[in-house]
């Protein structure tokens, strides 16, 4: 693993409390960073996770403080940013993980009547919007201190069928709009994407052991990702990677070959 020495940095992880968010977050703290975890505000594991970073953060000099708030909704959004960049002063990366299935079940392409209007709305609310508009409201932060901003796609949004076929749409959105946000930020702020493949992190979509054991068949490094695999790649991508912009970066162990 590459390491990094994040003292005096900052960075503000939508979707921060669980999965890939949380284990950035771990990763972030671990290197000396200040991290705003990002969670809807009735949710209970949002203070819990900070609490745990806090605790394991002892001598990193790393920190975690709470920025409760949902992308989903357009001026809540806005205002989470905004008082996120107040709390830390500053912001060196926007890693824009919130994100959401909208359904329990995996809604297969043929099965158009279940793709409602209301599930349009949330997933496009949520996984797009909400990435252009956390976006939109760090750029002046982000411009200011030369910094990066980090979204998480989906191989859904890259030809592979998702939890349904609205939420690869609105990840296929992800990617376009990494591209256009790395020609509109530059050349201060630096924009990418991960695109993770299957991925062992608690999340709404009820897989069945069956397509779990595929997943890992199918793999050409015969396992699934764990949330720190992608955590590596972010922070790659938000404190390395210096010529790498508009890029969506596959992590799936070599599934979709």
């Amino acid at each position: 693993m590459i390491r990094y020495d994040l003292t005096g940095k900052t960075a503000l992880v939508t979707g921060g409390a669980s999965g890939i968010g949380f284990a950035t977050s771990r990763m972030l703290v671990g290197f000396g960073a200040t991290v705003a975890v990002n969670f809807l505000a009735d949710d209970p594991r949002g203070p819990e996770a900070v609490d745990k970073l806090n605790a394991s953060s002892t001598g990193a000099g790393g920190k975690a403080i709470m920025a409760p708030g949902s992308v989903g909704d357009a001026k809540g959004a806005v205002q989470m940013v905004e008082q996120a960049v107040s709390d830390l002063g500053r912001l060196d990366l926007l890693v824009s993980n919130a994100g959401t299935p909208g359904t329990r079940h995996r809604i297969n392409p043929p099965q158009l009547d279940l793709i409602t209007e209301e599930l349009w709305s949330l997933l496009l609310e949520t996984n797009l919007l909400g990435v252009f508009r956390c976006a939109k409201a760090a750029a002046p932060a982000l411009k200011q201190a030369s910094g990066a901003i980090v979204n998480t796609a989906s191989i859904a949004g890259l030809g592979r069928a998702g939890s349904s076929l609205a939420y690869s749409a609105t990840k296929a959105g992800v990617v376009s709009l990494t591209q256009n946000l790395a020609r509109a930020l530059a050349p201060e702020v630096r924009v990418n994407a991960i695109a993770p493949g299957a991925v062992d992190s608690s999340w709404m979509v009820e897989w069945s052991n069956e397509e779990r054991q595929q997943s890992i068949e199918h793999a050409l490094l015969k396992r699934r990702c764990q949330p720190e695999d992608l955590a590596e790649v972010i922070l790659f991508l938000g404190f390395g990677a210096a010529m790498v912009t508009g890029q969506t970066v596959t992590v799936d162990g070599g599934l979709t070959l």
